[in-house]
């Protein structure tokens, strides 16, 4: 992960970049941030829990900003009290909620407002990262938290997949048309983790609709292991550092053939 060891010195090697990390103040996204900023990066948590989010800030040394991502133009605002505190070099778009309910039943409204954050949250801080990469005349990264889900659909589900889904299709289309730019994109499908998303009646929910234990469900993987959030970090401490890697999905759950990309 391009860290090295020098006696009891560890390497920082993302020390003075400067990263975002969208849905910061819980799971995953406190993970990152925490991830990012041991690795020496100065780290903007953004997220719509006030508490948690000043607190996190206060405990990796970065900067709090309350930001709802399915408000465009609040996300604008955003990203210029970015480039103001010093610019950007990678947004880690992570924000999102795991919506359930059997397709056919849900209301129109319900589905809509699961996309507006876990599609077009992703849309809108992109466009502005892309904006301030290009501003800054320098290359950039942004990183997507997809899901295995975009790839391995499962039961009452789809109000969260169907938009993960397409958010990997995003990822892939800003990597087409933005590489040549010195942008790098790519992507996390995590597995079963438990956060504030999936919480403890939700994994028993999801695994009664696979016919599992809760235990069988967090464990159902090739290793027979549970992965947790900061697993997920490190997936995506690693991505940003391998400059020639785009368009590139990593899974982290433990190898799950239907989830396996091919």
């Amino acid at each position: 992960m391009g860290q090295a060891a020098s006696g009891n010195m560890v390497a920082r090697p993302l020390e003075g970049r400067r990263v975002a990390v969208t849905g910061a103040a819980s799971g995953i996204g406190r993970a990152v941030a925490r991830a990012f900023a041991g690795a020496g990066a100065v780290v903007a948590c953004l997220d719509i829990n006030d508490a948690a989010l000043v607190k996190l800030a206060a405990e990796i040394g970065g900067s709090a900003i309350l930001c709802d991502v399915t408000n465009e133009a609040a996300v604008d605002l955003t990203f210029e009290k970015i480039v103001a505190d010093g610019g950007l070099d990678i947004l880690v778009s992570n924000a999102g909620s795991a919506d359930q309910g059997a397709i056919a039943d849900l209301s129109m409204q319900a589905l809509r407002k699961s996309f507006e954050l876990n599609f077009f949250g992703h849309q809108h801080v992109c466009r502005a990262a892309v904006r301030v990469f290009r501003g800054q005349g320098r290359d950039g990264t942004i990183l997507f938290n997809i899901s295995n889900q975009s790839v391995n659909p499962g039961k009452d589900f789809g109000p969260y997949g169907i938009p993960k889904a397409a958010t990997m299709a995003l990822m892939k289309q800003y990597a087409v048309d933005h590489g040549a730019d010195g942008i790098r994109v790519a992507g996390v499908n995590a597995g079963r983790i438990r956060t504030g998303l999936m919480t403890d009646q939700m994994i028993v929910e999801r695994a009664g609709a696979r016919g599992m234990t809760p235990e069988e469900y967090m464990a159902g993987n090739f290793l027979r292991v549970e992965v947790t959030a900061e697993d997920v970090a490190d997936a995506f401490l690693h991505l940003a550092q391998m400059d020639k890697v785009n368009a590139a999905v990593l899974t982290v759950d433990g190898g799950v053939m239907a989830t396996s990309l091919r």
